[in-house]
Order: structure tokens, then C-alpha cells, then sequence
């Protein structure tokens, strides 16, 4: 068997049916689409959105602007003066934050924010520490 000698099966194929090319064809005329209206016309019809009289369904949804990224990452916020609350010198973990109940969320991470300042010296372990403020 070569290329050229492939063919589709019996009646996988049908021929196009050419409308509006003479009575004799049966599709004369108006070519199937009936008189006047506006479906009659060439490039008549309705657009996607249009629903028939009804309030169309992309204005029955809320108005809403832009989107939320998925996989966004929130972190609890602490900031120094927070930590005020721990004894001198103790280690300050996500664990003990959550104890002391100064996170939102204990499944997120824990981010510590400048804002404030403490006289107590501390060990902070946390996922990310901000910039700002003076962490000696």
C-alpha cells in the first residue's frame, strides 16, 4: 500500500451541499434558511451572549475586576513590637508565635515586619524577615 492509494471508507465522506445554485438543485432560492428575518441574512444571526429578551449571563454575575493569583503566598505578619511579650533571651520559632496566639493562620508562614522596637535581646527563626527596622 503506498500514500497515494489510500482512500476514506464508503460514505465517511460526503459531498458539500452547494445552497442557493438554481431550483433544479433543491436548494434554491433562499437556500434553506426561509424568508426574510434575520438569520436570512449573510452574517445575520445573534451573537453568543444573547439570550432572547432575558438579562444576558455575564451581567447576572457580580461585578468583579481582575483575578487572584493561585498560588500567591500569604504570610502572617509580626512585627518587633509584637515580640515584646517573650522573656530575654528565649528563642522566638512559628511554634511559640502560634502559642503566644499572634498568628492568623498556623499553616502559613511566618513573616517578622521593622515596625516598633524591643530592648530584649531574642533569637527569631521565621521565613522571611523584612528589611526594615534595626535587628542588631
Amino acid at each position: 500500500m503506498k500514500l497515494h492509494e489510500l482512500k476514506p471508507n464508503e460514505g465517511a465522506q460526503k459531498r458539500r451541499r452547494r445552497v442557493g445554485r438554481g431550483i433544479s438543485a433543491g436548494q434554491g432560492k433562499t437556500a434553506g434558511r426561509g424568508t426574510k428575518g434575520q438569520n436570512s441574512r449573510r452574517g445575520g444571526g445573534t451573537s453568543l451572549m444573547h439570550q432572547g429578551g432575558n438579562l444576558p449571563f455575564f451581567r447576572r454575575l457580580p461585578f468583579k475586576r481582575g483575578f487572584t493569583p493561585p498560588f500567591r503566598v500569604v504570610y502572617n505578619e509580626v512585627n518587633v513590637y509584637q515580640l515584646g511579650g517573650f522573656r530575654k533571651g528565649s528563642e522566638v520559632t512559628p511554634e511559640t508565635l502560634a502559642e503566644a496566639r499572634l498568628l492568623k493562620d498556623e499553616c502559613n508562614p511566618v513573616a517578622i515586619l521593622g515596625e516598633g522596637e524591643i530592648e530584649k535581646a531574642l533569637t527569631v527563626s521565621a521565613h522571611r524577615v523584612s528589611k526594615g527596622g534595626d535587628f542588631g
